[in-house]
């Protein structure tokens, strides 16, 4: 077997070097994007009259049939095979002849994988926001159902002030939001069009870029050369995005991991979604959450890895790009799977009300005292020293607020009043937070209102983009 590219070459090519520098077990994932790119290119030369309609009818047909081999998993890979390029087009000549030796007109394997990887991205991107949108619905579903479960909030892992746990859902709801904010930017870099500029500098031949961009949807055409085949940012992007997500998924694991304690157990998880250990016979454990947390970690590490890949990188294409796969596929899979379980967990999560409600500090109201005496004219920081005062207080008396008499009150400032009795309430101190962006139950219920509509239309855009994109729906 000779190699397409050995025609200079006096000695026949070491088999380890061969071995070495071969890629096909893991850019064979990309085996029907790449499929689906040579199909709009041979239009493309037909269409500027460099190949027969004779002759584009025959390769297409080839393809085709290499494509429905792909998918029925009747392919066969050769151990000569380098990339999924040379095994596609290796198959495609067995099939068709020496026609088959056109396909690669007016183009290279340079620009041909960014090709290939962008057409992936962009399938991936769709797949990923519909995830993180189906999340999101979780977490509004599961806000509404404890809309009314009034919480402590946490600062430095320490009780704050009383929060609506729905707001606290909402939160995740936001971050979710942003991440899919990030995939729809960075899909807008993804849709530019490599194709034709070659290995590095263009072609003479009479090739319409524009025509083949068309027939794949994409947006516009590269306008450099050179950057073209040595560009990873995307890769880059959509890595970065990935870790991020990873990061708010792992942020809320490590609440319910805290929130699952024995000593704390605000939450319940089902049965189904945890695992036990292999001598202590009681252990109910969370290590679903835990593995996302390491997960968030091993997929940072490869995030740096990609990024010191590229960071000294000569222009214009290194054959150092081609480890940027192994990379980008790892961290996909990784995301995918966490949200596709978090969607399924979160939907039978239950917050143990009761033991959430009992367990709030009567110090968490510390701010609403203040903002009591600031509206009755005491400065703020005034007011903060007397509230911190009446804290120490009740500590070093073994009280909390709620036993206080309004004349222990007074004995700290007599702007009290009979009125405090009334801000020493949970549910009051909630709905008193009106203030834009408040935890207040006003606030929140709009929140969940607004989410619903907007989710929805998010679901409508993202559908509607798969159906004029996609190539290989998940």
């Amino acid at each position: 077997m000779r190699y397409m590219w050995e025609g200079r070459f006096k000695e026949k090519v070491d088999v380890d070097i061969i071995e070495f520098t071969k890629s096909i077990n893991v850019d064979k994932k990309l085996a029907i994007y790449d499929i689906e790119g040579s199909i709009a290119h041979v239009k493309m030369l037909f269409k500027v009259g460099l190949i027969t309609e004779e002759e584009k009818e025959k390769i297409i047909r080839g393809l085709e049939n290499i494509k429905k081999e792909i998918k029925e998993n009747k392919f066969k890979f050769l151990p000569s095979d380098e990339d999924i390029h040379t095994a596609i087009e290796r198959r495609l000549i067995e099939i068709i002849g020496k026609i088959g030796e056109k396909l690669h007109t007016a183009r290279s394997r340079n620009d041909q994988i960014v090709l290939d990887e962008k057409l992936f991205l962009r399938d991936e991107v769709i797949y990923l926001v519909k995830l993180i949108i189906d999340l999101q619905k979780r977490f509004l579903e599961k806000s509404e159902e404890y809309f009314d479960t009034v919480i402590s909030a946490y600062t430095h892992l320490k009780q704050s002030q009383p929060i609506l746990l729905s707001h606290y859902l909402l939160a995740y709801v936001e971050k979710l939001e942003r991440d899919r904010e990030r995939f729809m930017d960075t899909y807008k870099r993804i849709n530019i069009f490599p194709l034709g500029v070659g290995a590095c500098a263009g072609t003479s031949l009479p090739i319409d870029r524009a025509y083949t961009a068309k027939l794949l949807n994409f947006s516009e055409i590269s306008r450099n050369s050179l950057d073209t085949v040595s560009d990873r940012d995307f890769l880059l992007e959509i890595t970065f995005c990935c870790i991020l997500t990873m990061i708010h998924l792992s942020s809320f694991s490590q609440d319910i991991i805290i929130w699952n304690m024995d000593e704390i157990n605000f939450v319940k998880l089902p049965d189904k979604y945890c695992t036990g250990s292999s001598l202590m016979p009681h252990k109910k454990n969370p290590d679903v959450f835990e593995l996302i947390r390491g997960k968030t970690a091993v997929c940072t590490g490869l995030l740096n890895g990609l990024l010191v890949l590229l960071k000294d990188l000569p222009l214009s294409y290194n054959r150092d790009i081609q480890e940027d796969k192994k990379i980008l596929f790892e961290i996909l899979k990784t995301v995918e799977a966490t949200l596709k379980i978090l969607i399924k967990i979160l939907s039978e999560i239950k917050f143990n009300k009761e033991i959430i409600i009992e367990k709030i500090s009567s110090f968490t109201l510390s701010v609403d005292i203040v903002e009591y005496l600031v509206k009755k004219g005491i400065p703020f920081r005034e007011a903060h020293s007397i509230v911190g005062n009446i804290v120490k207080y009740c500590i070093e008396k073994n009280k909390t607020f709620f036993n206080l008499t309004l004349n222990e009150f007074k004995s700290f400032s007599p702007i009290f009043e009979k009125d405090i009795l009334q801000i020493l309430n949970f549910k009051n101190s909630v709905n008193s937070k009106i203030s834009g962006g408040g935890t207040s139950s006003i606030n929140v219920k709009k929140e969940i209102e607004r989410w619903k509509k907007k989710l929805k239309k998010s679901w409508n855009l993202i559908i509607n983009l798969e159906k004029e994109v996609s190539i290989l729906k998940k």
